[in-house]
């Protein structure tokens, strides 16, 4: 995600308080290495959110799972309710241009068969959003 990241307006020494001007942000991403998770763990303290990402190798498996956490981020509230807001405008454009991302394994995969032709088969109904 190279080039302006976010924006904020600041006040520079000797403007006029009315007038403001925009922050650019740029951010270097060139020595970033990718990594893929399935899993996100997020714990917090009174001062810090705990975000620990990991890889599950079997997400839909039955009984105990050991799941190896790869990497942890940890950030204040005030950087976590701004990742909370990005990523909700994030989702709500991909929804808006894909449709809604439905997170019921089993709706997610009756819907692919109809649209193939094929009737959905269904399992019993859960929570409507829950993976089991």
């Amino acid at each position: 995600m190279s080039g302006r990241e976010g924006e904020g307006e600041v006040n520079p020494q000797g403007a006029n308080p009315q007038q403001s001007q925009q922050t650019e942000v740029f951010v270097d991403d060139s020595g970033v290495l990718p990594s893929y998770s399935n899993f996100c763990r997020v714990t917090a303290t009174p001062e810090e959110v705990i975000l620990d990402f990991g890889l599950n190798p079997q997400p839909f498996a039955t009984g105990r799972q050991d799941v190896k956490a790869i990497q942890r981020i940890v950030m204040n509230f005030y950087t976590s309710k701004r990742l909370l807001t990005a990523l909700g405008m994030t989702i709500q454009r991909h929804e808006g241009t894909f449709g809604p991302i439905e997170l019921d394994v089993r709706r997610r995969a009756g819907t692919a068969q109809s649209q193939h032709g094929a009737a959905p088969q269904r399992g019993p109904a859960g929570p409507q959003g829950i993976v089991e």
